[in-house]
């Protein structure tokens, strides 16, 4: 197990800053924002994959600092119910692929997206509950739009070396917690797993280790990102919070740095159970901690997940067994 960086917290500065940076905090990992909500601040796949010279010297850069890319990351929303978003998002998601198949990542991190609630919608609806009626109605629907789509792009993701297509479980899209993301993996084959995000399974009341040993076998890349709740305002209001990320004081919950949600105990259980189901790649950096800046949340996080994490590929024999 190692640790990478989503690059793109540091997509103010040109790449070779940031790598520069990330490799000061002893990273030499990296996971790159190639479209989506992501950006492009440091990949745009499209230009790279027009010029050649311009791909040859984004591969240099990260030869310079041995930095090593172990995903591309294009979360979007290509099921959208506005034709033109889904144009963008499905075109930024092409582009990561075929740029993936040209510098040897086989790893894709995104959404599944949301489509509307039928046909003539104009904003994705996200359903959280089976009745009224109407709601069941809206799930049956969405689902046939994202197996067809998802069917499609794993097929065409594989044609092009991306083995592997790992959905964030992320409440506002179809696949949210281990139960949607399974039931699309079994509908579309096993080019999709997950994107481990503990962050997002928090607050929904998902213990991330029993999540872990659910995706067994099924996890293709690990976020490390961690989730506060306030008991104050998640016992007054709930965790179903649509205030902006910015009013802090008054959420239900907020994104933390890694350890400022949860303790060293909690995470340790959690790299133990990543060990335990077979899972050994890098734990992804994402600092969203609006509390402190991206320097000193970047380093209290290395620092935990460094004292928690499993490094060494092969433990121990039994020898009292």
């Amino acid at each position: 197990m190692k640790l990478s960086v989503l690059a793109n917290l540091y997509g103010s500065m040109p790449l070779d800053e940031a790598l520069k940076k990330i490799t000061s905090f002893g990273v030499h990992c990296v996971e790159v924002g190639a479209g989506g909500y992501p950006g492009k601040d440091h990949c745009n796949p499209a230009e790279l994959l027009a010029d050649e010279k311009k791909l040859e010297a984004f591969k240099a850069t990260f030869k310079k600092y041995d930095v090593e890319i172990c995903a591309l990351a294009c979360h979007g929303n290509p099921i959208h119910p506005d034709k033109a978003i889904a144009k963008q998002f499905h075109d930024d998601m092409v582009n990561a692929i075929l740029l993936a198949e040209k510098i040897g990542v086989d790893t894709i991190v995104g959404f599944s997206g949301c489509p509307g609630s039928d046909p003539d919608a104009k904003r994705p609806t996200w359903v959280t509950c089976p009745w009224p009626d109407d709601f069941l109605a809206t799930l049956e629907y969405q689902w046939e739009i994202m197996i067809a789509y998802w069917k499609d792009m794993t097929a065409f993701a594989k044609a092009h070396g991306v083995t592997k297509i790992a959905l964030e479980m992320h409440p506002g899209f179809c696949v949210y917690n281990p139960e949607t993301l399974l039931r699309l993996r079994k509908e579309v084959g096993d080019v999709i797993g997950a994107n481990l995000d503990p962050s997002h399974l928090i607050w929904q009341g998902i213990n991330p280790v029993i999540a872990a040993r659910n995706l067994a076998g099924a996890i293709y890349h690990v976020h490390a990102k961690d989730t506060k709740i306030d008991d104050f305002n998640t016992e007054a209001n709930g965790v179903l919070d649509t205030k902006h990320y910015g009013d802090e004081i008054n959420r239900s919950w907020i994104f933390r740095t890694v350890g400022y949600g949860h303790g060293e105990d909690y995470w340790r259980d959690f790299v133990s159970a990543l060990r335990l189901v077979g899972y050994d790649k890098v734990l992804s950096i994402e600092h969203e901690d609006s509390l402190m800046t991206i320097d000193e949340g970047l380093k209290k996080a290395v620092d935990v997940l460094n004292n928690v994490m499993i490094k060494e590929s092969k433990p121990c024999g039994m020898r009292w067994a």
